[in-house]
């Protein structure tokens, strides 16, 4: 098979490149070596529109960050996907922080973050009532916000695919190699591949796909970060993004609620060899603890839904990596992306359509759509529109997950979605049923039942996420 471009990483920067990339009178594929989009970092990160005053001024960082988060609102917003302008806090807690501080709020003017200002310990109390007293004053960002990265990544995916991008899954590149031509044949999991141009989006295994072609110029360190996950009930504990002052390790441990209304704490820091290393460890999780309650005291697990552990590539230069290779001038290198890459990824995204578009001389669709539709959100409606859905669909009133109140009908429209779900996460991932108290142990089996309906494949090759997951083995009856 020939396209024009291949992007190699479904995560968030993946995808949202091929949805630039879509909008071109060219042949497009996005591969992904799992089982589903947003299976890497983009899945396990803690959720932050960053305002754009850590990184240092002038970098990559710097800059990308501001332009991806001045888009993001609109970006969300075109793509049907919650966004929360919620702002952030970096507190002080000693007239020493308070230097800090106040640098963070000089190199945020200079990097052009908007609505960044310091405050007193009475103005942080007032906005958060639940940080500890102990607290001088806080750096505060109004322009900084929340989304959900995996409901960002599925977005883009499916109007890349609606806009003829093939989504290759289970597609892993093994080996890269260029003809006389120029034209790239990539080896994979799923046969072979050839293209004009190739982008390498594949998150911390970016440098082992730059090696295939002989490019050893990326080092990248595998950072692992561990979360705990609230319960809804204790999402009041923090409106705003409740950070500490950041270290050499990254921006420390924060306490923020969700786009959904949860309380999420983390992450942790810590340099691992193994990139597949996304264990929860009980010391991990009590150093999060620990490091959160210094913001807010009363914080406890009481309320953990979940833990869970993602991992970030760290760029040893510390700045992204968005270049054409030295080895390979049609190899577009996209790597490093780690905090704020979330917040820059629409601004990455950008910055690679548009470079690929000057070296290839590429032409615009005559029509292009890059919206998407809002998906139905069952639990969101007035009892008059959930009337109406279920009078021309009865799917949708028949509850499947009794915590977040989804609905079989929202199941089936995550399968059958371009890009759509193929295992149990996948429908988490787009639904929420799962998302809850219970964490699935109620509508887990049912999930399971719908996707081997929807997919016609046998129970036992459902899986939880791809791969050897599988949550059934044989029938006893």
């Amino acid at each position: 098979m020939m396209y024009d471009v291949v992007v190699i990483g479904a995560g968030v920067v993946g995808a949202l490149t091929a949805r630039e990339l879509s909008a071109l009178n060219i042949r497009v594929a996005l591969l992904e070596k799992c089982n589903d989009v947003a299976m890497g970092t983009t899945k396990a990160n803690s959720a932050i529109v960053h305002g754009g005053f850590d990184a240092l001024n002038g970098t990559r960082k710097a800059k990308l960050n501001v332009r991806g988060t001045a888009l993001m609102p609109s970006l969300c917003e075109q793509l049907s996907v919650p966004y929360r302008g919620n702002g952030s806090l970096v507190l002080a807690f000693s007239e020493k922080e308070m230097e800090h501080v106040q640098m963070l709020y000089e190199r945020g003017v200079k990097n052009g973050v908007q609505k960044l200002s310091v405050i007193g310990k009475e103005d942080v109390l007032k906005l958060e009532p639940h940080v500890s007293d102990e607290v001088v004053g806080a750096l505060l960002c109004e322009s900084s916000g929340i989304v959900c990265p995996y409901e960002l990544t599925i977005a883009a995916a499916e109007v890349a695919v609606r806009n003829g991008v093939e989504f290759l899954r289970n597609c892993e590149v093994t080996a890269i190699d260029t003809d006389a031509d120029g034209v790239f044949t990539l080896s994979t999991t799923c046969g072979e591949i050839r293209a004009s141009y190739v982008v390498n989006a594949a998150g911390i295994h970016s440098d082992d796909v730059a090696r295939m072609i002989g490019d050893d110029s990326i080092s990248l360190v595998a950072r692992k970060g561990e979360y705990y996950l609230l319960d809804k009930s204790f999402g009041y504990l923090a409106d705003h993004t409740i950070f500490q002052c950041p270290n050499e390790m990254g921006k420390g441990v924060l306490v923020t609620s969700t786009v959904d209304g949860n309380l999420l704490i983390g992450p942790s820091a810590l340099d691992v060899e193994d990139k597949q290393d996304v264990d929860t460890t009980a010391s991990g999780l009590a150093f999060v603890l620990e490091k959160a309650k210094k913001s807010v005291p009363s914080l406890n697990v009481r309320g953990a839904i979940t833990s869970f552990a993602g991992m970030r590539a760290h760029p040893v230069t510390d700045d992204f990596i968005i270049d054409f290779s030295e080895k390979n001038d049609r190899f577009l290198n996209v790597a490093g992306i780690e905090s704020p890459g979330l917040s820059a990824a629409p601004a990455i995204a950008e910055m690679a359509a548009q470079m690929l578009t000057e070296k290839a001389d590429f032409a615009a669709k005559a029509d292009c759509d890059l919206h998407r539709e809002p998906p139905v959100r069952f639990r969101h409606m007035t009892k008059e529109q959930r009337e109406a859905l279920i009078a021309k669909n009865k799917a949708y009133g028949r509850i499947i997950c009794r915590c977040e109140t989804v609905t079989e009908g929202e199941i089936l429209d995550a399968i059958h979605a371009p890009a759509g779900a193929r295992d149990v996460d996948g429908v988490k991932r787009r639904t929420r049923a799962g998302m809850g108290r219970c964490q699935g142990g109620f509508c887990g089996s049912k999930v399971v039942e719908i996707l081997s309906r929807e997919l016609g494949v046998p129970m036992n090759e459902i899986t939880k996420f791809g791969g050897g997951s599988k949550i059934l083995f044989e029938k006893t009856k």
